[in-house]
């Protein structure tokens, strides 16, 4: 589907009427009640209108025509072929149902007295003019998922309450700021390119006395302190929503905010009840803590199962010289680069090194959105989103098992707050890799042993002397020392993990990546001496039908429930019978916060957090 082309606020609003189709039927004049209107009016002035009939045929004509309410039941019909999308706006329904009722209040400029909601979603907006204007009683406005990077208040209308610019490019609210809505309730900028501190002074009372609710979501916001010093001068402010921004991932985020915007009631969409109130009490007089500005994130590895069986595929040689094959299993994943790692003391873990198949590579990831842009001002630079750089860690290996416990868990500490955003929006990449080692004795070979002896009989012989040939003194068998080949890495498979939930309210991501089932191939077995004789014999003669009947029987089996099958079908069957075990591995992500309000702890709990963390 090709993308909208992109044009201003008045253009998008004008198609967007004729979309209404306001003056088509059933809405509008026409033939379908062009007389009742006219005759209307006739009356309304005391003598005969243009349609009216002066002898008396003025009921027959309306008779012909559909009344009003029968024309808007095929409005509000959701099978009618003139019903709007569910996606449209209620002001659109009921606009169309006005253009029934009264068509007259909807025709030409009269539509811009009457409406008081525009809802204007993906239409490639990039430019909010002064034809908005004319909308001289609009109270809502949305433009949200366009174009729009930067909108100048000047063309807004002042009696507007509520402004949505969800989902554009708003790097910048200089121009909103000039002249605001006096009245404005509600400003959603969610999911756009601003940043701090040089936003946050655009977000106080002087521009906003009456804001109730606030939308800075999914930008990247990364000063809490500074933020939270400008928005303290909202009196209004009850709703107010920041999850997705880089300063949201530090565990004290919402303790804080709780404490410092006393009137505050809805916080990233969750009310904050007495309870909570009174957990975080005072945490806003511990401002170091959140100067730290780092995240702590807590990887899990559990279970890996359906590893197939390597033992099935070693074909070893008999005698010494044969090579010792261990098989090892490890998961590895990714996270991004310039955190802290620290050693959980209750887990069964070594020190992490980057995997040598892998990569100790950075796997730089481009974000997939133009909001993930960092500390961008200007909209223009809009077309090169930043990238974040990952490290991919290893767990330690395990031998086969049918289920291998990789009993992993691993504490990061990130200090890159953007990076770490970009890299949750982008996601993890999860692989297990097989690990094959090669083992071979380590001493002398025997057949050196042989041939020197032979070369120093040979000596002798031809000396005459005749000097028993020195024996080997048997030893003491020891046990054999072994080299190690280096590791023959193989990935047996990899998954895409998605962890923009730990952007919003979600403190885990728990997950079972699933492979597939594993195909392995059997080595080919060469053909033994006696197969071979009797497939050459079977070309040489010919056996009576009688005898190959007879052979036929002694291969049939009798199964326990009575039926005679053959041998073949009944390997086949037994075969189907094996259930497949897919490829899976459990994996966990986890987002340290401080408690909410649903924990138990007290705050003497949340105090002694605060003395552990400093």
């Amino acid at each position: 589907m090709a993308a909208p082309a992109r044009c201003s606020v008045s253009a998008a609003f004008r198609e967007h009427l004729q979309h209404l189709g306001l003056r088509d039927f059933p809405c509008g004049l026409g033939s379908w009640n062009k007389s009742r209107f006219h005759a209307g009016r006739s009356r309304r002035r005391g003598q005969p209108g243009l349609g009216a009939d002066p002898a008396g045929k003025e009921e027959a004509g309306l008779r012909g025509q559909e009344s009003p309410e029968a024309r808007v039941e095929l409005l509000r019909d959701p099978h009618s072929p003139w019903a709007l999308l569910p996606a449209c706006s209620p002001q659109d329904q009921h606009l169309r149902e006005m253009a029934v009722l009264a068509p007259e209040l909807v025709r030409g400029s009269s539509v811009f007295q009457v409406l008081r909601s525009l809802r204007i979603v993906g239409k490639g907006v990039e430019e909010v003019d002064e034809g908005l204007l004319q909308l001289e009683q609009l109270e809502e406005l949305i433009l949200s998922a366009n174009h729009i990077s930067r909108i100048s208040s000047v063309n807004l209308p002042r009696t507007l309450k509520v402004l949505e610019l969800c989902c554009n490019a708003v790097a910048d609210l200089q121009d909103l700021c000039t002249q605001p809505p006096p009245e404005l309730q509600h400003l959603g900028l969610g999911y756009n390119r601003l940043c701090g501190p040089l936003q946050d002074k655009y977000l106080t009372a002087n521009f906003w006395p009456n804001l109730v609710s606030l939308d800075l979501s999914f930008n990247n916001f990364t000063d809490l302190l500074g933020l939270v010093s400008q928005l303290s001068s909202l009196q209004k402010l009850r709703v107010l929503v920041l999850q997705g921004n880089p300063l949201a991932l530090i565990p004290a985020y919402r303790g804080f905010l709780v404490d410092s915007l006393p009137k505050l009631c809805i916080l990233d969409d969750i009310r904050i009840g007495p309870q909570e109130r009174h957990q975080f009490h005072a945490l806003a007089r511990q401002p170091e803590l959140i100067r730290r500005s780092e995240a702590r994130v807590v990887v899990s590895v559990g279970e890996i199962k359906g590893v197939p069986d390597p033992r099935a595929l070693q074909q070893l040689e008999v005698g010494s010289h044969a090579p010792v094959i261990t098989y090892s299993y490890c998961v590895t994943y990714e996270f991004v680069e310039g955190e802290e790692i620290k050693d959980g003391s209750s887990t069964e873990v070594t020190k992490i090194h980057q995997h040598p198949m892998v990569a100790a590579l950075d796997v730089d990831r481009s974000a997939q959105d133009v909001r993930e842009t960092k500390g961008q001002q200007e909209p223009a630079a809009m077309e090169e989103p930043k990238a974040h750089s990952a490290k991919v860690f290893v767990t330690p290996t395990k031998p086969w098992a049918d289920t291998i416990d990789c009993s992993y868990r691993r504490e990061h500490t990130a200090k890159d707050l953007v990076g770490l955003k970009s890299y949750l929006m982008s996601g993890t990449t999860i692989s297990v890799v097989e690990e094959k080692v090669l083992s071979w004795p380590v001493g002398a070979d025997p057949e050196e042993n042989r041939v020197m002896k032979d070369k120093a009989r040979q000596r002798l012989q031809k000396d005459g002397a005749k000097v028993p040939v020195p024996r080997v003194k048997q030893k003491k068998k020891k046990p054999r020392e072994l080299r190690s080949d280096p590791p023959i890495r193989r990935t047996l498979g990899t998954g895409r993990v998605t962890l923009e939930a730990l952007l919003a309210t979600e403190d885990l991501v728990a997950t079972v990546c699933d492979f597939g089932v594993l195909i392995t191939e059997q080595p080919l077995q060469p053909p033994s001496l006696e197969e071979m004789d009797r497939k050459e014999g079977k070309k040489k003669s010919r056996k009576p039908k009688a005898e190959r009947e007879s052979q036929a029987e002694q291969k049939t089996v009798v199964p326990a429930k009575g039926k005679i099958k053959n041998k073949d079908s009944a390997e086949l069957e037994e075969g189907r019978e094996l259930q497949l075990v897919p490829l899976t591995v459990q994996f966990q992500m986890q987002l340290l916060r401080w408690p909410q309000a649903a924990g138990t702890q007290s705050q003497e709990s949340v105090a002694a957090a605060v003395g552990r963390t400093q």
